[in-house]
């Protein structure tokens, strides 16, 4: 028998570890007493700058449409807080196999889907199944690790996963991993579809609210679920409606017909809000890279000289210190500079057109016109790729804007014949790890998911690997340091900035919990005033 080594952990440790939060013990989970959210009413609008062109939770992966997902849905374990604390959610426990290659999960008893029917094991084995059957969303995550028909129920509350190699990470991507009613979306199935149709837009989860209405064009509302295992959340309603334009869901908020919004926006507006005695502006520090991706795979970008041409093109000084009046941190690689594993000693590259003219002449590939997109509803995207175009042209570089909304973005960014030569997006925390930045965005095995650049570096993919396969973050930070120092003098993106969370809010709006795996959308614990 597989000896197994239990004992308390710390979020973010590796294999052999036992996490333990029983139901009754809601300390241990984050969740003390007076932090757990107390029936009332109320009602919340929120502004969000990406469309919610679906309700599938397994469809999407991204902090744009992430409310749907954190508010209708569970899953086995929860981000919480900053800084980011793994605690358990719909699991009890878990245990690691010595070779760190079987997660068992322990599930709590008695949770309740929105129709009354029991969460059980089945049901996450069928999500799991799910999640790599649709190959969208969370998909790329999962796919390397997870064989379909691996997952076993042991009972109706134990659920292993069998992972086809050791995993550092596992535990800390099982947020990712939302728990659907299988029972609902098989009989909703057609054809074999794993019932996406019916599901984009309809309601199988099991979270603090329930979906009542939902439109493409204008976004969701959900009602407060009642029997939820924590209790009943603060508000009695969410209504997160899609509102594109940066001065419209300002205006809207300093009205009050809105009561929260994207925190991401112009430092002007920030300002603006920041002098408003209704408003609450909460800054937090952020792990949110912002950089701009370049196709590996699509000449002239294959050249490593062109790419460096490319990163002497961007003016880093005057976009932190001008345009973003200093409200963001220079973050010259792939990992943010508070995350453990970030070397210090980078230097990236400077704002320097004669350095950007000198590689140019070393490019054997022919020179074209390239496309830089920026993203509709994140003005900051659109602004980067502006400001980056004045700086190719100076080089003497030909280049056309193209702006498109998150959803677009989103769909040909898994599609390498369709992706833009370049994109300026932010690469969001999903799991407080290095590896959610250097392996997301560098590794070949995430083509089509994290990896928009098609970045590939046989080096880079052997040093991601290794880091995997330890638990220990000693061993492993100075593999991602290694990493971060390969792909900067690559050239394998443009890395820019790490940002700040500046979470508007009305003052009436109490409550909120930022966790940067979320940016602050989990409206179960706020309450209005």
């Amino acid at each position: 028998m597989e000896q197994r080594r239990e004992h308390a952990v710390p979020a973010g440790t590796g294999r052999r570890d036992l996490l333990k939060a029983a139901a009754a013990g809601t300390a241990m989970m984050g969740l003390p007493g007076a932090a757990l959210a107390q029936r009332g009413g109320g009602r919340i609008v929120f502004a969000n700058g990406s469309a919610f062109d679906t309700m599938d939770p397994h469809a999407t992966f991204d902090v744009g449409r992430v409310a749907y997902r954190l508010n209708l849905y569970d899953g086995l374990m929860r981000w919480l807080d900053n800084p980011p604390k793994l605690e358990p959610w719909l699991a009890e426990s878990y245990t690691v196999s010595d070779d760190g290659k079987q997660y068992v999960f322990k599930l709590r008893a008695g949770v309740k889907f929105h129709d009354g029917t029991d969460l059980t094991a089945e049901d996450v084995v069928y999500s799991m199944d799910r999640i790599l059957a649709v190959k969208k969303g969370a998909y790329p995550l999962f796919a390397p690790l997870i064989e379909p028909g691996s997952t076993k129920a042991r009972d109706r509350l134990t659920v292993e996963f069998n992972l086809k190699e050791a995993s550092a990470i596992f535990a800390a991507i099982t947020h990712d991993i939302y728990i659907v009613n299988s029972a609902l979306v098989k009989r909703n199935e057609k054809d074999g579809d794993w019932g996406q149709e019916w599901i984009a837009r309809n309601d199988a989860g099991s979270g603090s609210y329930i979906l009542r209405r939902f439109d493409p064009a204008r976004g969701f509302l959900a009602q407060r679920y009642d029997q939820h295992f924590l209790g009943a959340a603060g508000l009695q309603e969410i209504d997160f409606r899609y509102v594109a334009e940066v001065n419209s869901r300002v205006l809207g908020l300093v009205r009050g017909d809105f009561q929260g919004t994207d925190p991401y926006m112009p430092q002007d507006q920030i300002t603006r809000l920041q002098g408003d005695a209704n408003m609450n502006i909460m800054e937090a520090e952020s792990t949110r890279l912002f950089y701009a991706t370049m196709h590996h795979q699509r000449p002239p970008f294959t050249d490593a000289n062109f790419r460096k041409a490319v990163c002497h093109c961007f003016d880093y000084d005057g976009w932190i210190n001008n345009i973003l009046g200093g409200s963001v941190v220079r973050n010259t690689q792939v990992i943010p500079n508070p995350m453990w594993g970030a070397p210090k000693d980078v230097v990236g590259y400077t704002y320097d057109i004669d350095k950007a003219k000198w590689y140019l002449q070393r490019v054997q590939a022919p020179l074209r016109e390239i496309t830089v997109a920026g993203m509709v509803g994140y003005e900051q995207s659109m602004q980067a790729a502006a400001l980056l175009q004045n700086g190719l042209s100076r080089a003497g570089i030909q280049s056309r804007l193209l702006n498109e909304p998150w959803p677009v973005v989103s769909n040909k960014m898994r599609d390498p014949e369709q992706m833009y030569d370049m994109l300026f997006l932010w690469r969001s925390t999903y799991y407080a790890d290095p590896h959610n930045w250097a392996g997301e965005i560098l590794a070949s095995n995430r083509h089509r998911g994290g990896n928009a650049s098609y970045y590939t570096n046989p080096e880079v993919d052997r040093l991601l690997a290794e880091a995997l396969a330890v638990p220990d973050q000693a061993r492993r930070a100075p593999l991602y340091e290694q990493v971060a120092r390969i792909s900067s003098e690559d050239a394998a993106c443009v890395f820019i900035h790490n940002t700040k969370w500046y979470g508007p809010f009305r003052k009436n709006v109490q409550g909120v919990r930022f966790c940067p795996i979320g940016d602050g959308q989990e409206m179960r614990w706020l309450r209005i005033t």
